[in-house]
This record gives structure tokens, sequence and C-alpha cells, in this order.
């Protein structure tokens, strides 16, 4: 990978390879580097006992409010989607049942009202407040923030747009307390929102992550058949197929600058694009432009050389941000036999609702938001709550493609969980104490029915995927912030270094599969060269 390229975009993640993707199509060279031996980052999936396994959760619905999958023809590269409905179950450790939420608001109360009857009138107002809101977010996210986009899409839902500016400065926790009273409704609200951004229900200006049940109502929710992976290997086969070529096993050390411009990148090992870790010789690139698909603060801190004078306080700034530990992680598991909720027996959903499949949508199981909020002030103790938040999905319901023959694939995602774990996170019990935990929930034999397991806690994210102190950056300032272009390089997608560009998920509309921010950096990358 020796001759100059259009555009170097650093990783191999969904957004990088979405923004790559439109790049290629519109007639660049472009080239993509992944320090993995596989791309997709944390949209991909794992090849693991004979199963395939996402590294992060299997469902996929904000992306799919995208025309992206259209423009870059992914289906003709073999991405299909299994439809979820209801898109997500919600469960509080103390609830008298599951709470499923559909596409449809109507449906949706009417089996909220099997265990939650005093809070179906609540539910209405927060639908009719929440779900038009929902609808200008993702406006809004599926383009570049401009004062210009908030006025057009603002047009016709003044409401929704003063409520969304009111929500934005107050704290989650009293958005969601002004419609519901019960915890088992509240805490799988807050779990779906804000705590998987790390936060507590009192953190000011987190007020829109109330709208996570929202979202269930205005964005499809599906999983690619073979994993979150067939997303990723589509949108790879896109670059490819556009001209675009990827490099895996290939890490860039150097942004390198010339004057007031990006001229070139620095890039170690697989230098041909063939992964061979063993070639550690360094290849400079001349490229045009950069667009950093990975960490921004690695990039920035320690990745630039020689940046233009004018960018000194940009780069400063970056430097004295504060690093911020990973609080997530992951059990993937092989079962001889799916388990079995301890809810299940109970048929009124079924009855009322016709919903009886508790299997296949994933269940957000959560504490109220006083449980939430202790199991943060535990997180900083470096302690993991006795009964932490939970995701638990079994993939292979649906799609048995990604479970051995005769057998199930279960997930559980798992907040809060220290990078800083008290005493160290190697031989650790609490790997093991999470699936005695989660047996609480399920029928018995469920840990008989394991066959194989792994965690994946925050050191192995920060081994595996470059993520310092396994933390995933994720843009935190919303739709408001991003319109009034704080932090510019992460709502704009452009720095002050000339031809030096912004993605993934620390820049607006922020993390989840989405897909909105290398699309959007496309866009801004495509202005500036008058395509």
């Amino acid at each position: 990978m020796s001759s100059d390229v259009d555009v170097i975009v650093i990783g191999g993640g969904h957004n990088g390879l979405v923004c790559a993707a439109y790049l290629a199509r519109a007639g660049l060279s472009v080239g993509v580097i992944e320090a993995r031996a596989d791309v997709g980052g944390c949209a991909g999936s794992d090849d693991l006992f004979g199963a395939t396994v996402n590294i992060c959760n299997c469902d996929h619905s904000l992306l799919r409010t995208l025309p992206l999958i259209d423009e870059l023809g992914l289906a003709d590269h073999g991405l299909r989607y299994v439809d979820l409905d209801p898109g997500q179950v919600g469960l509080g450790w103390d609830a008298p049942g599951p709470i499923p939420l559909f596409r449809d608001v109507d449906r949706t109360v009417e089996a909220l009202a099997v265990h939650f009857p005093d809070e179906v009138d609540g539910y209405r107002r927060y639908a009719a407040d929440a779900v038009p809101m929902a609808r200008l977010v993702l406006e809004l996210a599926s383009q570049v923030p401009s004062a210009t986009a908030m006025t057009r899409a603002a047009l016709g839902r003044a409401g929704a747009s003063a409520r969304l500016l009111r929500w934005s400065r107050r704290p989650v926790g009293a958005v969601l307390r002004s419609y519901f009273r019960h915890d088992g409704l509240l805490g799988p609200a807050m779990a779906g929102g804000p705590a998987v951004w790390g936060l507590d229900s009192a953190t000011p200006g987190t007020g829109l992550g109330a709208l996570a049940h929202a979202f269930k109502h205005v964005a499809p929710v599906g999983r690619p058949v073979g994993g979150s992976r067939a997303l990723t290997d589509a949108l790879a086969a896109a670059v490819v197929a556009a001209g675009g070529r990827i490099h895996t096993s290939s890490r860039v050390s150097e942004i390198l600058c010339e004057g007031d411009r990006v001229r070139a990148v620095t890039v170690l090992g697989g230098g041909a694009g063939d992964g061979d870790r063993a070639d550690r010789s360094a290849t400079t690139i001349p490229a045009s432009s950069v667009v950093v698909a990975c960490d921004p603060h690695r990039a920035i801190v320690s990745y630039l050389r020689n940046p233009p004078a004018g960018a000194t306080g940009f780069v400063d700034r970056w430097r004295d941000r504060p690093e911020i530990g990973g609080y997530e992680s992951k059990i993937d598991a092989v079962v001889a036999a799916p388990p079995r909720w301890r809810h299940s027996g109970d048929d009124r959903l079924r009855q009322a609702v016709g919903f009886d499949d508790h299997l296949s949508p994933s269940t957000i199981v959560a504490p109220g938001l006083d449980g939430i909020d202790d199991a943060h002030r535990l997180m900083g103790l470096g302690r993991i709550a006795e009964r932490p938040m939970l995701f638990v999905n079994v993939p292979s319901v649906l799609d048995p493609s990604v479970a051995p023959a005769d057998r199930h694939t279960l997930s559980i995602e798992v907040l809060f969980t220290p990078y800083g774990l008290a005493g160290g996170w190697d031989g650790s019990k609490e790997p093991e104490r999470w699936l005695q935990v989660a047996a609480e929930l399920f029928e018995p034999g469920f840990l008989e029915s394991i066959e194989h397991w792994r965690a994946v806690r925050p050191p192995d994210y920060e081994r595996d995927f470059g993520m310092p102190r396994g933390h995933a950056a994720s843009y935190a300032g919303g739709p408001v912030a991003a319109l009034v272009g704080r932090d510019p390089e992460l709502s704009r997608y452009e720095t002050p270094i000339a031809g030096l560009f912004l993605t993934g998920a620390a820049t607006f509309p922020g993390a989840g599969v989405w897909g909105a921010a290398g699309r959007n950096t496309a866009t801004v990358l495509l202005d500036r060269l008058g395509r």
C-alpha cells in the first residue's frame, strides 16, 4: 500500500466502513486501515466455541432508519434482517412481570396494563410527548447538524422542538418520574438510555435519554442473519466493490502534517493488505484527507505529528481531556437448551396481546432508579452491584445459523462493571457470579445447561479493541449541543487541521449501531472537495 490515495480511513468499525463506502462510490481512492485481523470493531462478531457471537448487542435499530442500506446496496452483499416485534422487553428485578415494547403504542399499552395498570395513563402521555421527539431526533441525526437543519426539521413540530430543548436540560430521572412511578418501568427505561453511557439518573443534561422507549415505537428492530458481522461484512464488500481497499492487521502510528494540513499517514504491519502481523515495517502513505474512525483522543494526542500552529489549542484541549474507564462487560455462552424465564409460565400477556415468545426479543433487567444510582456510586469505588443491569438475549432462537447444531447462543451484557475493579480482574469471581445472578431469572437447570462461556471485561476491550481503559467513546452532547456547535470537531466532523476529519461513536449522534456519523462525515468531506 505505497501509492497515494485520496482518503485514508483509520479504523474499520461500522462508521469507518460506512464513510469509506460513500467516499469510494463518489469516485475517491480510499484505503481503510484496521488494526485487527477482521473489520467490524464492536459491531462485528467472533467465532467462538463453534458459534458466532457478537462483540456487543445483536439488535440493530437506528441504522435501519437511515437510507444507507439501499444507498450502499448492502442487500446485494448478503445483508438480510430478521425483524423483532416487540423490539425489546423491560423487566424490573422486583417487578410483577415483564413489559414488551411493541412498535405499536396501543399494543404496548395493552401489554403494560397486565402488570402495571396504574401506569397506563402515564405511558400514553409519555408516548404522545416522546414519539414526536424521537422522530425529530432521528431526522436531525440523519444530516450534518446546523441551524438550517434544525429549522427545517422543526417546521410544523414546534411542540416537539420546544420539549426537546426542555428535556435536554433536565436529568433523565426527573423526566422519567414525570410520567412513571413504578421501578419496573423506570429502571429498564433508564438502563436503555443514559446508563449505557455510564451515567446515573441525576446527571444534568441527560433528559433526552428518556427517549429510549420511544425509539422502539419509531425505529424497526432487527438482527442481521449470521450475526452482527453480516452488516460489517456487507459494508466491507461495498467498499471493495466501489474500488476501495481494506488493510487489516495494520496499525496507523502517525498522522503526518505539513503546513496547515495532513499529508500522509504511517502504517505498521500488513503493508500489502495481506494481514501479515510479522511485517512490522513502517510504510508512509500520502493522502490528501484522513478520517479518524477510531478513538479520537489517541489519534489527536498520540498520532499527530507536526500539527500546524493554529491547531495548538485544539490539540491541547484534547490532551487535557480526562480518560474515562470502561464500565460494561459481556458474557457469551453456548447452552445445551434455551433458558426459560421464570415469568414465562404466566400466560396473561398471551391472552392480552398474543405475546408468548419471551426469548426472541432482548430483555433489559434492571433495578429501579435508586438502585441504578447506587450501582453507579459503587462503580466509582471499584465495586459491582449485587444485582446489576443485564441485557439478555438468545440470538439463535431466531437465527439458528449462529449456534452449533442442537445448541443455542446466549448473550448477557452487564452494567456497571468498572475498569478499575477493586482487587483487580485477574482471578476475580465476578463474571461467574453474574451467571449465578442471572440464574435467579430462569427456571432451574440454566447453569447446568451452559457448556462453554467467556467473559469480555473492560481490560479485554482495551487489549483486543484498542479502547483506552476499556472505554468506548460516545458523543454525549445530544442534538442540542450538536446544533449549537459545542465541540465542533465532534458535531461538524472536521478539525482545525485541513484534511483531518473525525467520525465514529465519539461524534454526533453517538454510540450504537447507527452509521449516521459515518454517512454525515462523508457528506462533509465530499462537500469540502466540491463533490
